[in-house]
Formats: C-alpha cells, structure tokens, sequence
C-alpha cells in the first residue's frame, strides 16, 4: 500500500506541475492565478508522500509540518483563486484580509510547536506490516482545522452563491467545482475521524485541482452551448437555412420554413424554393452577401442574404448555413424619408434644394437638350388666403400642382419654390407659350361655395449657359413677371437681354451710390414754386446724378431702383441735409423761401423719419416751416394710424405737410377727410388724361373750392403753358409748378433766376 500510494503521489505532484506551467503559459487572465493553486496543491502531497515513506519519526514530524502548512497555502490560494474565478473582488476584500490573518496566526503557531508542541505529536503504528507515524493532535491542531475548515466552507458558500445566480451555461462549470470540493473536504474529514496514517483525500484535492485547470483555462460546455446556439437560431428573426456538404437542406428555423413554405418533412425542398425566389442563391462557392429586389414600385420587397461556408476540424468542408433578412420594412421607411426630404409635403412636388439638384443633373447627362426655366406665381395669394382661409389656399397650391402635372411631359422637371411660387425645368421644343397662355387665362378653383378665378403669372427664362446657377436662372424668370405683376391679361413674360441690362445696371448704380453721395455726384436740383403773381416764394428739392461716366441721369434711371430695394433711404436723407443747409445759407442772407423735400414710404421702415427731420432742423437752426414735407397718398396705403402719428408730430413741431399727386390715385379723398395735410399739390396730368376737359375742369375746380373750405391751401403742378396758368388762377389756385415757370435746375441758377426776378408774367 504505501508503494502505490506513493506512485499515485508523485504523479499528482508531476501532474499539478505541469498543469501549473501550462496555466503560466496561458494568455487568459485567470491563467497565474490557476499556475499558483495547482502549485500551491503539491505541498500537502509532497508531506502525504514523506509521512508514507518515513520510517522514523523526524521524517515523519517533517512531513506533517509540510503538509500542515502546505494546506494553509492551498486554501489561501483557493480562496484566491474562487474569488477571481466568480468575478467577487480579491484585492479590496475585507474578507480575505480577515481570513489572511487567521492563516498568518496558524502558520506561526506551528513556527513554535517544535519548542512547545502545542500542535501535535507523532505515535507509531503498524499497518499490512508496515510502520507509519500517526498525528497525535493536540490543541494547535484543532485551531488549524477550524482556520482550514472555515475557509473551505467560505469558499463553498462563494461557489453556491455564483452558481444558484449565474445562467444555467455558466451555472454548471461552479457547480461541478462545487461537487468536487464538497467531495475532497467530506474524503478529508473521513480521513482525521479515521486516525489513518494515509491521508487519501489528498488524491481528492490533486483532482481537485486537475478540474480546477482544465474548468478555467479549456472547458466549453459543448452540450449547453449547441442547445443555446439552437435555441438562438430558433428564435432568429431572420430565415436561417443549414446545408450538408451536398447542398441538402438538413434544418430551418420557424421564419425560413414560413419563407419557403417548407416543414420538418420537407427541408429538401427549401434549396429548390430558395433558387426559384431569388434566382441561383443556393450551393455557390465561398462566403458571399447580396441584396434582391422582387417587384416594382411600392410594391416591391427587398431582402438581403448571406451565406456561409462551414470547415471541421481539418479545414475540409462541412456544409454552409444561409440567412434571409427581410428588409422591406426598412427599405420602404428609408424610401419614404428620402421622398418626404425631397418632395413637398402640401403638393408632393419636389423642394426647391431636390428641383436644383436634379435640373443640374439633367443638364449634366443631356447638355445637348434645350432647355427653359418657368417661375410660376400665385398673384395676390396672401389675399386669397384672407378672404377665403388658409385651407382655400393650400387647394389651390394643391390644383396648380395637379395641373402642372397634367400639363407638362415626363420630359419636365418641376417642384415648389416656397409659398405660392412654383418652378419647372421644361424642354425648349415643348414650351408653347400660345397654349399656355390660353390655359393660364381660365384658371379656376371651385370648392363648395367657393369659385374663384386665380391669375397666374409665369417668367420664361431661357437657358443658354449651363454653367449659371440654376438660382440666378430662376431669379431671373422671376425678374421677368415683375414686368407683368399688374398685367391681368398677359400671363406669360420672357426674359431677355434687355431685363439682364436692367439687372446689371440696377446692381451697378446701387453699388455706387455711396461713392456717389461722398464724391458729390448726387445733388440738389430745385424746381420754382411761384404764387399768382408769378413770385418764387420756394422750391422743390429733386435729386439728380451727374455720373462720371453715363453723364447726366434723369431720376427715372436711379429712384425707381432705390425704392425697390430701399436705398432711397440713403437718397431722401442726403436731400434732406442738403435742403437743410441750402436754407441755412438763405437764412443767414435774409431770404425768407422755402423748400419741399420728399418722403418715400421705405423711409417710414427704415428709420424714425420725425426725428430725423427735427434733428437736421435743430442741427442747422432753420424754422421747421421753411422745410416742408411732401407725401404721397400711396404712404398711407399701408400702417396708416403709425404714420397719421408721425405727421400729427412734424405739424405740431411746426412743419408745413404737402401730399403730392393729389387727383392721380383713387383713395385721395378718402384721405382727405382725416390725413393731417396743409397743402395738396394738384397733378395737371388730371386733365390730360381724359377727352371731356370741361368735366374736368369742373371736378378740378371743385377740389381747389374743397381745399380753401378745409383750409388746405392748393398748389398746382405740371403747369405747362400760360393758359394753364391763368385758368387755374381765375379757378382760386395761389400756387403753382411746372416747366412753365422753370424745369428742375442746380442751386446756384435756381439762385440766379431769383435775383433777376424773370419769370413769366
């Protein structure tokens, strides 16, 4: 017996060892710590075989402190080994620092049992005929045992505690070092009850400790994780077909049998079913991925399959597995994101960023095309909205795209610009603009109580350079129903040459007024204002342009420009300083004229007219009645009660307020009765215009008695010839303008023609 235990022993402790060697070799993290316990496991054996070859009692004495001390390495390394192994924390843990103190208090007894022999003792037995040395233990021992024993029933509470939470595939490999351990300490506790010389259960914990290696380092539950795998491929949304090395469908899962209309009975025929689908998908080399589409339009399906080849253990090939993702959900979502991004969400036409996108690809792929661009506009839309709803509106947004669909060929391209503004992209040969035009004259949107004709202006652009952008294209067939904004019977203008001029000469003019305004290019002309007697008692100041290199500009090729994009502003300021200081210079001469500066509505929107007024006024010490403010009534058309308040305030400063052009609107005397005015100047063009002067004459006479009976005093401009000029004063005018008496001159002749007093009599 104690040969074959001592064979059995030595080949543990070569077992342990390389098993200790091999985990130090490991790349896993566990692995120095598995290297220590096998290790550590070898003492107490090493101590087992000395007692069992001992055959006096020093070696034996030897043996058991080995093999006493070599178990408190063990389990301190087990217990090392446990709480890395179940993920509990080792370097922080309050316990094991109690635990080590413990095993530190056992070791050093033993250090001193060999003077007080509190520990133990040896007794010598004889077994089969063999002499063995017995422990005799004493009061040391039994402190050993409850230090050992505790640790061990720690580390089984760590072992159960991590095998009852963990799932049942991690579960099993705590509990089978569970069982094992239970079975070592329940074989440890057999042999002290037993007093045996032979400490068999250490055959135990060299197992133990083979279990623990391979556990750690190389275990896979094989049986747990096919059934998991399956369970995985089961429940897999994606249809999953395997095949045996001969193409031969041998399992699907639930989606591949719905997919193929195939059952457990009928694998086979999954390949052939795959094949007829999606064409040739099954039994083809190598690993592949593709996308099918089946069907068209919003009908279409989409999938995307993958397929997999399968080697064993020697490369050779096994077979392959092959999924099948549906993917119309996803597709058709992306599909309707990309279309919601690039199409109207109102009239599904495309947006304006999508229609320029796809105007330059056209012209990329097909330069050879000739090609127009059409801005169609909604006239007076905001109107249609107020009068009849929003919701009227957005059916006649909605009717337009409907027959700008119906109208215009595949061939076309159009979208939403933004708000009632349409565009489109049509071929040169297509356009027929006398067509058109017929269509766009009866343009009605009808709606239960509701029946309304709709103008539609369209801009014409065509398209001779590719290479423009296809904003400034669009701008420009927009630049062309300006021309038409107030025309209700054309719907259709071209832009030309001509309009491309404009555009560049109101961007050239507008660039430069600044430098004109400093360099002195722009100034004051005056036009004489006389009474009956044919005295100047004032003058209107009108601006005029000495430009340095197109020579003398009339207004009509400068302020229209300025109105429109609001540099009047800069304009009517200058000519007001400059009217300012023309009356200061008088002023200090002793005259006693007055002078009229205009008011344009931008100004209102731009600045705080009256204070700029008052300001200037204060700056250069004149009388405010001396500066005299002309309006139009087309100021009053929007906002009247803000800019009623702001006339109230220059009147009650003391400035004298003009309205111009009286006679030449349709709402002037609607104003009169409430505008706060002192003076209306009456256009001569009133009678002019019209074949039956007598009638008005009458109407003209009757608006200068009106003026004298509100106390608004009349001033006639446009006077042209001297019959005008005494037919007007015998009608009760005091005041009068025109060419009669001077055209607009500079300051200095204005001057001159005042001190020679030659005007006509």
């Amino acid at each position: 017996m104690r040969d074959q235990f001592s064979v059995i022993f030595v080949f543990l402790i070569i077992a342990l060892w390389s098993c200790s060697i091999a985990a130090l070799q490991s790349k896993r993290t566990i692995g120095s710590t598995v290297a220590l316990f096998t290790a550590a496991i070898t003492p107490p054996i090493i101590g087992n075989l000395i007692i069992v070859r001992a055959g006096t009692p020093l070696p034996a004495t030897i043996g058991y402190y080995i093999y006493f001390l070599g178990m408190d390495l063990m389990i301190w390394s087990m217990l090392k080994f446990v709480m890395e192994y179940c993920d509990y924390k080792w370097k922080k843990s309050v316990l094991r620092f109690i635990l080590e103190i413990f095993l530190a208090a056992d070791i050093l007894q033993y250090g001193f049992d060999p003077f007080f022999h509190q520990a133990f003792t040896t007794e010598p037995i004889q077994v089969d005929g063999y002499s063995y040395y017995r422990l005799v233990p004493r009061l040391g021992q039994t402190f050993h045992r409850t230090v050992v024993y505790g640790i061990l029933f720690v580390i089984l509470i760590l072992l159960l505690v991590k095998a009852l939470r963990s799932s049942r595939i991690y579960s099993e490999r705590y509990s089978v070092i569970f069982g094992t351990l239970v079975l070592g300490s329940l074989w440890q506790t057999f042999y002290i009850f037993s007093r045996k010389p032979i400490d068999r259960s250490m055959i135990g914990f060299g197992v133990f400790g083979l279990l623990i290696f391979y556990f750690s380092l190389y275990y896979r539950p094989m049986r747990l994780l096919d059934r998991m795998l399956a369970n995985i491929a089961s429940e897999m949304s994606e249809a999953l077909f395997f095949f045996d090395s001969n193409d031969k469908c041998i399992w699907a899962n639930a989606p591949a049998q719905e997919l193929t209309n195939v059952t457990e009975e009928t694998f086979d025929k999954a390949s052939e079913r795959l094949n007829s689908k999606f064409g040739k998908c099954t039994g083809k080399p190598d690993n592949w991925f593709s996308g099918f589409v089946i069907g068209e339009d919003d009908e279409a399906e989409y999938y995307v399959i993958e397929n997999h080849h399968i080697t064993d253990d020697r490369g050779k090939f096994a077979g392959s597995f092959l999924t099948v993702r549906d993917n119309t959900k996803e597709q058709r979502k992306l599909k309707r994101e990309m279309y919601n991004a690039t199409h109207d969400r109102l009239t599904g036409l495309y947006t304006k960023e999508y229609l320029y996108q796809r105007i330059n690809e056209e012209l990329n792929d097909n330069p050879g095309i000739r090609r127009c661009i059409l801005s169609l506009n909604v006239r007076n839309f905001k109107v249609v909205n107020d009068i009849f709803s929003s919701e009227f509106g957005d059916k006649v947004l909605i009717f337009l795209a409907e027959r700008i669909r119906a109208e215009l060929s595949d061939n076309s391209l159009f979208g939403r610009l933004g708000g009632d503004i349409f565009g489109a992209c049509v071929p040169s040969d297509e356009l027929n603009i006398e067509h058109l035009e017929r269509k766009l004259s009866n343009f009605r949107v009808a709606d239960i109580n509701i029946d309304y004709d709709i103008l539609i202006h369209v801009g014409v652009c065509e398209i001779t350079d590719t290479d423009t952008d296809i904003a400034v294209l669009f701008d420009r067939a927009h630049l062309a129903i300006q021309t038409i904004k107030d025309d209700y019977h054309n719907h259709i203008a071209i832009y030309d040459d001509e309009m491309r001029r404009k555009v560049l000469w109101d961007q050239q003019i507008s660039t430069q007024l600044a430098g004109a305004i400093q360099d002195g290019q722009i100034r004051p002309y005056l036009q004489a204002i006389v009474d009956t007697n044919g005295k100047i008692v004032g003058a209107e100041v009108l601006a005029r342009w000495a430009h340095p290199t197109e020579g003398f500009l009339p207004p009509g090729m400068f302020i229209p420009v300025f109105e429109k994009n609001g540099m009047i502003v800069e304009v009517d300021r200058f000519m007001w300083q400059s009217a300012c200081e023309i009356l200061a210079r008088w002023q200090d001469e002793g005259s006693d004229l007055f002078l009229s500066v205009n008011i344009s509505p931008k100004d209102f929107y731009f600045m705080d007219v009256a204070a700029e007024i008052k300001g200037l006024v204060k700056k250069y010490g004149i009388a405010p009645a001396h500066l005299r403010i002309e309006i139009t009534e087309t100021i009053m058309m929007t906002d009247i009660d803000s800019k009623m308040k702001i006339l109230g305030e220059l009147r009650e400063a003391g400035f004298i307020v003009e309205m111009d052009d009286f006679g030449s609107g349709y709402s002037s005397l609607n104003l009169l009765k409430d505008i706060p005015v002192d003076v209306l100047k009456i256009d001569m063009t009133f009678l002019s215009r019209t074949a039956d002067v007598l009638k008005a004459q009458t109407i003209l006479r009757n608006i200068i008695n009106l003026s004298d009976d509100l106390g608004i005093s009349a001033l006639t401009e446009g006077v042209e010839t001297e019959n005008q000029y005494h037919v007007l004063s015998e009608m009760g005018c005091r005041m009068f303008q025109g060419y009669y008496f001077s055209k607009p001159i500079p300051v200095s002749e204005f001057e001159a023609l005042c001190r020679s007093g030659t005007t006509p009599e």
